[in-house]
């Protein structure tokens, strides 16, 4: 056995390894930016369904006031 470490050939050693980090780190940075982007959009979109979902109750509620009122009067 040798003193020295073996590594993967794959394994980025000395400065490859510190060029691989900073890449890395970018990378995690614009992952996260694209996160925030996507959160946005799902936060907007749960808004537009709730606003929806309201306009489509009051819809109905105000659709069905008058045959409520026809039906007190004829019982």
């Amino acid at each position: 056995m040798s003193d020295e470490p073996t590594y993967p050939e794959e394994a980025a050693v000395g400065a490859e390894a510190a060029k691989q980090s900073a890449a890395d780190a970018a990378g995690e940075q614009d992952a996260a930016e694209t996160g925030a982007g996507k959160r946005k959009q799902y936060v907007k979109a749960g808004v537009a369904v709730g606003i929806g979902s309201a306009a489509i109750v009051a819809a109905l509620l105000y659709a069905n006031r008058g045959k409520r009122g026809s039906d007190k009067g004829n019982g």
